[in-house]
C-alpha cells in the first residue's frame, strides 16, 4: 500500500497582535477545506482561534487542535489523515513555538494592515524569523479600508521595493467580519451585507497560495 503524502504546513504570523491573523487562519482553513482535509493548530496561549471555534453550534469543516509546546509543533509533519495543517501562531517574534514551527513550514502567510507602524512590525518579523528560514512567504494586507485602496497599493509597492514578496489580492474590513467572530464562523457561512465580498477575497488570496504550491 502506498504511502500517503505528508499535510502541507501553511503557517501565519505576525509579531504584534491585532492585525487579523486568527481572522486569517480561520478563513483560510475554511477555504482550503472547501476540497482538503484541514486542520488547524491554535499555537497561541491566548487560545482566539479556539475561543472563535468553539462558540458556534455548527460543525466546521476543518478540525481544530490546541497546542503550545515547542516540540509537538515541531513535528507537526508526522500528523496523519490530514492534507494540509494551518497553524495560528502567537504574536511574539521570541516564541519558542515560532522557532519550532516556522522552520518546519511549507509556506508562511504574514497578515498586516497597510498602516506604515503595522509594516515596519511586519518587516521586523520577514527579517528575523521567516528569510532565516528560507520558507516561502508572502505578506497578505488586512482591515483595508474599501474606500482608500490606494494605501493597500502603496504598501504593496513599499513591499516589492524592499524585495519582500506580497500577495497580489487583500482582505478589506468589513463589520461582517467581526460578526463571524461573534457569531463562531468563517465568512463565508454568515449572512448580511457585504459577506459575499469578503469571502471573495479570502478565496483569492488562497488562489494565489495554491498558485504558488505549484510553481
Amino acid at each position: 500500500m502506498a504511502k500517503s503524502s505528508p499535510a502541507k504546513l501553511l503557517v501565519v504570523l505576525n509579531g504584534k497582535g491585532g492585525v487579523g491573523k486568527t481572522t486569517t487562519a480561520i478563513n483560510l482553513a475554511a477555504t482550503f477545506a472547501e476540497k482538503l482535509k484541514v486542520l488547524l493548530v491554535d499555537a497561541d496561549p491566548q487560545g482566539s482561534a479556539t475561543w472563535w471555534f468553539k462558540r458556534s453550534d455548527r460543525q466546521m469543516d476543518f478540525d481544530l487542535a490546541q497546542e503550545t509546546q515547542p516540540e509537538l509543533l515541531g513535528n507537526l509533519r508526522d500528523l496523519s489523515g490530514y492534507q494540509l495543517i494551518v497553524v495560528d501562531t502567537p504574536p511574539a517574534l521570541g516564541s519558542k513555538a515560532l522557532s519550532a514551527v516556522v522552520p518546519v513550514a511549507d509556506y508562511v502567510v504574514l497578515p498586516t494592515p497597510p498602516a506604515p507602524m503595522d509594516l515596519t512590525v511586519l518587516v521586523e518579523t520577514v527579517k528575523e524569523i521567516v528569510i532565516p528560514s528560507g520558507v516561502a512567504h508572502r505578506v497578505l494586507l488586512t482591515r483595508v479600508d474599501p474606500r482608500s485602496l490606494g494605501d493597500a497599493l502603496e504598501a504593496q509597492n513599499t513591499l516589492l521595493q524592499m524585495g519582500i514578496p506580497a500577495c497580489n489580492s487583500f482582505i478589506r474590513a468589513y463589520k461582517s467580519h467581526e460578526r463571524a467572530a461573534l457569531d463562531g464562523l468563517p465568512i463565508a457561512l454568515c449572512r448580511g451585507k457585504h459577506v459575499k465580498e469578503a469571502d471573495a477575497d479570502y478565496r483569492r488570496v488562497a488562489e494565489e497560495i495554491q498558485r504558488d504550491w505549484r510553481k
